[in-house]
């Protein structure tokens, strides 16, 4: 299930980006490490997934989630990265963290999603299972990393996030428009000159339980374009990267406890027929991973560091994000 869209009657599953751009419906997921899973569906139609599509959800302990980035060490890389900017080798890096916990494998992440869409709506919403490729994704995110309608692209970064729109600092604006540049410049790379514009910038927009500073961002595609050619200029999505964006990406992998894997991804849907699609950043995304070890449920949090952050304040921001979905996911009542 992906937004509106329920899809059925599964056709091929491929790794190539290269199978956007030569016909069909595609559900797409790339990873922040850049592995696309693309699944290639006959029907798809606008409709929740039925009962008899749907399994059961056995929710984890709300007690047993293990972050990869306790708070001390959490707090450790947000001093590092504004050491980093301190030598001037970066404006703004996002630094996330993974939060495990074990899963009984009954568990399908289809009701996970229909819990999702409960208890914290959003509007990028969608889940993914490919069970004999090892996909199990459900997400409730808000964040829109690119739409597409015939040669017109769309992002909507976003950057700056509170409990109230009070809570909206001057660091969360500086660190929105810093990331619109980089969205401006990423579109610019497959866009006509002169077609790039951000016609919304630093909107706030409610969400469950936080607000968020929204822009907009939109270009007009240079004729003949790929798939790979967009992805190649705009993934991964800035919002979750930082500026420059390869700087911040080298900086990431140095702090941080591992992979993102699906998180900070790109995750929807494409119509290479209708020349549409709508790709959310992976953010309020769960998936399941399995191993010699067990079945998990992995969920992932970050925040946007710049030298105006305080690290304890990026940690509980971190908290913000996780807090709701965490417990949307758990054993207790959606509310």
């Amino acid at each position: 299930m992906l937004g509106p869209w329920t899809a059925t009657d599964l056709i091929e599953v491929s790794n190539e980006l290269d199978c956007l751009d030569r016909g069909g419906r595609w559900a797409v997921t790339v990873s922040f490490e850049g592995t696309a899973t693309l699944a290639r569906f006959g029907t798809w139609e606008q409709r929740p997934p039925r009962s008899q599509e749907v399994g059961s959800w056995r929710g984890p302990d709300p007690e047993a989630w293990v972050s990869s980035l306790d708070e001390q060490s959490y707090v450790a890389a947000v001093d590092a990265v504004r050491s980093h900017i301190s030598r001037g080798e970066v404006y703004q890096a996002n630094i996330c963290r993974i939060l495990r916990t074990p899963l009984d494998p009954r568990s399908d992440i289809v009701a996970l999603h229909r819990r999702l869409v409960a208890g914290n709506p959003a509007p990028q919403s969608g889940a993914l299972r490919l069970p004999e490729h090892g996909v199990h994704i459900a997400s409730a995110s808000p964040e829109l990393y690119l739409r597409r309608t015939g040669q017109r692209l769309e992002s909507g970064p976003i950057k700056g996030t509170g409990r109230h729109p009070d809570d909206l600092l001057d660091k969360d604006r500086a660190e929105n428009v810093m990331i619109v540049d980089l969205v401006r410049n990423d579109l610019g790379r497959v866009c006509a000159t002169g077609s790039v514009a951000v016609p919304r910038l630093l909107a706030v927009e409610a969400h469950p339980g936080l607000v968020h500073l929204v822009s907009t961002v939109v270009g007009e595609l240079s004729p003949g374009t790929s798939w790979s050619e967009i992805l190649a200029a705009t993934f991964p999505p800035g919002s979750v990267t930082g500026a420059p964006k390869l700087a911040a990406m080298d900086i990431i992998r140095a702090l941080e406890a591992g992979p993102r894997g699906p998180y900070c991804g790109a995750f929807g849907w494409v119509d290479a027929d209708a020349g549409t699609a709508e790709l959310a950043v992976a953010i309020r995304t769960f998936w399941r991973e399995d191993s010699g070890s067990g079945t998990k449920l992995a969920f992932g949090t970050g925040a946007g560091i710049t030298w105006g952050s305080d690290p304890r304040a990026e940690w509980r921001e971190t908290q913000l994000k996780a807090a709701r979905l965490l417990h949307v996911a758990g054993e207790g009542e959606v509310r």
